[in-house]
């Protein structure tokens, strides 16, 4: 396949369109197409020249994600599930934030984005590693995944001012929509399917261009990166000049009970883990987010509360508490509202900076994985065509 037009920096596009004699500005204009007007068709691009179009399409690929199904619950929250070139699929969450996620204004949104057809990391809890790891993404399918959404809630808000206004006219096409005048996406947190700092060089790669203020034009500190504990990965993004913000799926304080459900935690145990934090934050002085699902007789016990607490303190990080989204098919459960209302309190009396998700998703399958693990079974129960 040809490089994707949204895996090029704009040095790379710029130095293509060089080569071709095309002027300057030309790069501009290409990525106000891409970035702005959202246009996924060459032909779109009308302020081009047609011979600088088909150049374009002859050297590289534009390739949208299609959307295969999209879910909405009572609380605004959005799933979006996609269908890459390879037929593959993948999720992203549209979540509009309150005070308790990460501290943002109640007219936000927040995109989580996935880095992987599935996940290797096997967290006994998670759905997105039930059938495995396929691949990783690669930069233009991480870029699009908010880039996509960008285009769906478009689509969305111009069908409905064309429904309100009694007119008859189609719905439009995304390369037919005007620039827009505000973003949807605020805020990216990289927490979706996958281990994201197990496909690295993809993720910064992406990240830089959706930071870029020519390409998605999100500040870093607007983008927040988890990992289920990866210690060289932490300790390399510690040393990237971008200001990235680090959350940890932590979900267990102590050994004994994060192995239980997280075996990345043999290779790579608290001590090691509170360490790479260390030196991230001395690196970085950001605020590291600890986050933590509560899981009924798991890691909800109030015994669990003080090394958290602890671990919290020792990193100057808060704790992001999130109730268990039941995936079927798993033993786990979600802990009854007082056992979670309990828990935050034993935080809140140590002193800890916490946040007690409430309700976001639980009645669409939010939980990473779910919506694609049930529609890649219910397509594989199909008879053969």
């Amino acid at each position: 396949m040809k490089p994707d037009i949204k895996s090029l920096t704009e040095a790379d596009l710029g130095g293509s369109l060089q080569q071709w004699g095309q002027p300057s500005y030309r790069v501009g204009q290409v990525l106000d197409w891409v970035y702005r007007r959202l246009a996924t068709d060459w032909d779109a691009m009308t302020n081009l020249p047609k011979s600088l179009r088909q150049r374009l399409a002859d050297g590289f690929g534009h390739y949208p994600l299609e959307l295969v199904r999209k879910q909405g619950a009572q609380d605004a929250t959005q799933k979006f599930l996609w269908r890459l070139q390879d037929r593959s699929l993948v999720e992203s969450v549209l979540i509009p934030a309150n005070p308790a996620l990460y501290g943002d204004a109640s007219d936000r949104h927040t995109l989580c984005i996935s880095t992987q057809v599935g996940c290797a990391y096997g967290c006994k809890f998670c759905a997105s590693g039930l059938d495995g790891w396929k691949r990783n993404l690669g930069v233009a399918e991480i870029v699009d995944q908010v880039l996509a959404v960008e285009r769906a809630r478009r689509v969305e808000s111009c069908t409905v001012n064309v429904a309100g206004s009694g007119s008859a006219a189609a719905q439009p096409a995304a390369g037919d929509l005007p620039p827009a005048t505000g973003r949807t996406v605020n805020n990216i947190v990289v927490m979706g399917m996958g281990e994201p700092l197990a496909n690295y060089d993809n993720l910064l790669a992406a990240l830089r261009i959706l930071n870029a203020p020519w390409g998605g034009g999100i500040g870093a500190r607007k983008i927040t990166i988890s990992t289920s504990g990866l210690v060289p990965q932490i300790r390399k993004l510690a040393d990237e000049p971008q200001q990235f913000r680090l959350a940890i799926s932590l979900h267990g304080a102590t050994d004994q009970v994060r192995e239980k459900i997280m075996p990345v935690n043999r290779k790579y145990p608290l001590a090691q883990l509170a360490d790479a934090c260390d030196y991230y934050q001395q690196r970085k002085g950001r605020m590291i987010t600890l986050e933590y699902i509560l899981i009924a007789g798991v890691n909800d016990g109030l015994d669990q509360s003080q090394p958290l607490a602890d671990l919290a303190h020792r990193l100057n990080a808060k704790v992001n508490l999130i109730p268990y989204n039941e995936v079927e098919g798993l033993p786990w459960v979600r802990p009854e509202e007082s056992v979670q209302e309990a828990f935050l309190a034993g935080l809140e009396s140590r002193g800890v900076v916490a946040t007690l998700r409430r309700e976001k998703g639980h009645d669409i399958d939010a939980a990473c994985g779910q919506l694609r693990l049930k529609t890649e079974r219910e397509m594989a129960s199909l008879p053969a065509p």
